[in-house]
């Protein structure tokens, strides 16, 4: 694994993390409890933080950054992504804010200012625009995105099944290493 230091600051780590060996986390990063960074992730804390909630999975291929302070984006964007978020391969998180407990599909790409509220689904491929807000507990689709349809309760339960299954697969990485 690579973990750099940048201008000083090197990223911190919680208790029961795994950050796999191809994957790259540099700078002013926090990763909680039991976070998991899977195969070709880049985690870029370079000119903002970066935060990542406990039990949260990154998985294969994705891409973290922020938005330095500037007169075009006066204070920047820093990324903020709650507790029990999966979000799946290849997704590009740019200084947006993700709430707990969402699932970010596959190739989705989450822009600057965004936020994403509690329980969000969105749909693989989707584009959400800068300073867009998604509304918690609702599915969400295209590009550009927009609203669908509420979750079902078999929904609102996968949320936290996925973030789960990827604590437990992260526990037996882990145990293969020691």
């Amino acid at each position: 694994m690579s973990i750099r230091t940048f201008n000083g600051i090197h990223p911190k780590t919680g208790e029961r993390v795994l950050i796999d060996e191809t994957a790259v986390v540099i700078g002013d990063v926090t990763l909680a409890d039991d976070v998991s960074i899977w195969p070709h992730t880049a985690i870029r804390g370079d000119v903002q933080k970066i935060s990542v909630g406990s039990q949260t999975n990154i998985q294969d291929g994705s891409v973290l950054h922020v938005t330095h302070d500037s007169r075009y984006e006066p204070g920047g964007y820093g990324l903020e992504i709650g507790d029990g978020v999966t979000v799946g391969h290849k997704v590009i998180l740019h200084g947006c804010q993700v709430g707990n407990h969402c699932l970010i599909g596959m190739g989705a790409v989450v822009m600057d200012g965004a936020i994403l509220e509690e329980k969000v689904l969105l749909g693989a491929g989707s584009l959400v625009g800068p300073g867009k807000r998604l509304q918690g507990g609702h599915l969400w689709l295209g590009s550009p995105v927009r609203k669908v349809r509420p979750l079902s309760d078999d929904e609102l339960a996968y949320l936290d099944y996925a973030a789960q299954h990827y604590v437990r697969l992260k526990d037996r990485y882990l145990a293969e290493k020691s």
